[in-house]
């Protein structure tokens, strides 16, 4: 239990970034003050950093010159699990991971093993059966910012134009794809020119893809984050007046050191309906009557290197900030959040996810801390 961090909902989460950065502009979402006093501003770009974590920046600090001496109004905590589709949805709606019901990697709905990152179950698309805009109904931050009069721009990889998580999470405004690097920095900045209030969104995948391919810290990972950091650097001299650029993460990232096979050990299987979630935070469903005995054998088998426990009580411990009861089906009958480097993998479900170095989505400040880096020019 001694590396468990719960995230500080209400109190400095990525839920929190957008409504102050609307504020800023004037536009902000709600009567209670934002949780992050930005300067009134003409125009405030956001940059999400896939990957970020604040721990490892401060490790590698030397590789990011630009990122580590940026102020930093953060630590920020993600919510849990700590992983992109749960993450992006809390930044897009302003909700904790409860409230929008974007719950994991893989979870439970309306009996659907829903991936959130592919909007599908094995090789189904299911953005027709299970309709983002149904799945999370809330109108989005952008959505409402739009409606106020705020010109709404989010620049992201065009494959993601469609994407389940887009229509979920992050619809609302306009949607500029760009291919790389460089035309995320050039559509960002260029979004940023014109009157009136502006808000532009900002994604950026490639240090999470090396983080996950070669491990955090890696040689990969290092220069990636140097590579990063010099596109930062550029885009600040080049940010227009009256302009604020705001960065952060998803989550952090942790390198694997032990794992748990679940679809070689029968007895993490025994009991089980379905099995979700992603390697560092599980869902687990189970058949009826078989919860007590489920969440029993998967403290014994786990033990130290994970904090298990019934989704009631994930729920009651504040694991996902207060759950809406239409979102409640979607937690796991029991929900193991892992320590240290320990994963709980399945090779022959999730091949791929499975052989990954870098990991994230549970529970430890690790994974769960980010930065909120500002630079404005007035």
């Amino acid at each position: 239990m001694t590396d468990v961090l719960l995230p500080r909902y209400g109190a400095g989460t990525l839920a929190d970034v957008v409504p102050s950065l609307l504020a800023a502009l004037g536009s902000a979402p709600s009567q209670a003050p934002p949780v992050f006093a930005f300067e009134p501003v003409r125009a405030a770009a956001l940059l999400l950093i896939d990957g970020l974590g604040r721990e490892l920046l401060t490790e590698y600090a030397a590789d990011a010159p630009v990122l580590s001496a940026m102020a930093d109004a953060g630590p920020l905590t993600v919510g849990f699990p700590s992983t992109t589709p749960i993450s992006l949805t809390s930044l897009g709606t302003g909700m904790v991971p409860g409230a929008h019901g974007t719950l994991g990697l893989r979870f439970r709905v309306e009996g659907h093993l829903l991936d959130a990152l592919g909007w599908s179950e094995g090789r189904s698309d299911l953005r027709e059966k299970l309709a983002p805009e149904r799945v999370q109904p809330e109108p989005t931050l952008f959505e409402r910012g739009a409606a106020a009069g705020v010109e709404v721009v989010s620049v992201s990889p065009m494959e993601f134009r469609r994407s389940g998580l887009t229509r979920s999470g992050l619809r609302g405004g306009e949607y500029r794809g760009i291919a790389a690097p460089g035309d995320l920095a050039v559509e960002m900045l260029s979004a940023l020119d014109g009157p009136g209030p502006r808000l532009v969104y900002g994604y950026h995948p490639d240090l999470d893809k090396l983080g996950h391919l070669y491990g955090p810290g890696s040689t990969a990972w290092r220069w990636q984050l140097r590579l990063l950091d010099h596109l930062v650097g550029m885009m600040i001299e080049q940010l227009p007046s009256g302009t604020v650029l705001a960065i952060t993460g998803d989550h952090g990232m942790i390198e694997v050191t032990r794992a748990h096979d679940a679809d070689d050990d029968e007895r993490l299987t025994d009991g089980v309906a379905l099995l979700g979630g992603d390697p560092r935070a599980r869902y687990v469903y189970t058949h009826p009557g078989a919860e007590a005995d489920v969440l029993a054998t998967w403290r014994a088998v786990l033990g130290d290197d994970a904090t298990v426990v019934s989704g009631d009580d994930a729920v009651e411990r504040g694991w996902f900030g207060p759950v809406d009861p239409r979102m409640r089906d979607r937690v796991g009958d029991v929900v193991a959040a892992m320590h240290g480097g320990a994963v709980v993998i399945r090779p022959e479900a999730e091949p791929f996810l499975s052989t990954l170095p870098g990991q994230h989505g549970s529970l430890t400040s690790a994974e769960q801390l980010v930065p909120l880096l500002v630079a404005g020019r007035h």
